[in-house]
């Protein structure tokens, strides 16, 4: 059973007391604003090299972030099969974008080693659970109103290439909503400008690999 990510975003989009501009019954729901973050399975880590998207308006945006991918470290069972609870991903706001219409990622899956890189294509059904969340309040928790200032993007990296899309909902709840296959860059790492290097691979993760292997197909 795959369990999908908790997400808490308190530090990137919850402030003080006050609501940040955001405007409830607003004119243009897909005006945003929206951040992208980034997960992977436990102990199976990735650098994200390069990301972009493109809005609804057709708008593309590149360089959003970089950076590693958020995805624990705990050691000693296979934790790696799924996608196991963590506080969320490593976010970057997309200045000025709206809604995203397709996103790109270009990753090191440092486990394998090996570098991928694809466009995923968001759903319509995901940008409405984007809007719901940006213009509508969530009575479980009204209380979220009063101080969000955007919501949510997470795509989940996992080795072989395979990518998990997660958006916020209006009670801040991750919901699954799309899924594909990323394919082999074949420049390998850095478009081959690090000449083959990859980022290391943490001693916990080598120690989990070589008991448990990569679970290939969990994911």
């Amino acid at each position: 059973i795959m369990r999908t990510p908790w997400i808490l975003l308190g530090a990137l989009f919850l402030s003080g007391c006050q609501a940040s501009g955001l405007s409830w019954g607003r004119s243009d729901p897909d005006a945003g604003p929206w951040a992208l973050g980034f997960v992977t399975p436990y102990l199976m880590g990735g650098w994200v090299e390069e990301s972009a998207t493109v809005d609804v308006d057709g708008n593309f945006y590149r360089r959003i972030g970089s950076g590693w991918a958020a995805g624990g470290g705990k050691n000693g069972t296979e934790l790696a099969r799924g996608w196991a609870r963590t506080v969320g991903g490593n976010y970057r706001k997309v200045l000025d974008a709206k809604l995203p219409v397709r996103i790109y990622v270009r990753w090191q899956s440092v486990v394998e080693p090996q570098t991928y890189q694809g466009w995923i294509e968001i759903p319509e059904s995901a940008r409405q659970v984007m809007r719901d969340a940006l213009t509508q309040s969530c009575q479980e928790h009204p209380e979220i109103k009063e101080f969000r200032t955007g919501v949510a993007v997470l795509l989940g990296l996992a080795p072989g290439g395979m990518v998990q899309v997660w958006v916020e909902d209006k009670c801040m709840h991750p919901v699954k909503v799309a899924r594909g296959q990323a394919e082999i860059e074949p420049k390998g790492p850095d478009l081959g400008l690090s000449g083959g290097s990859y980022f290391p691979q943490s001693e916990a993760s080598k120690r989990y690999v070589e008991k448990y292997g990569i679970p290939y197909g969990s994911w």
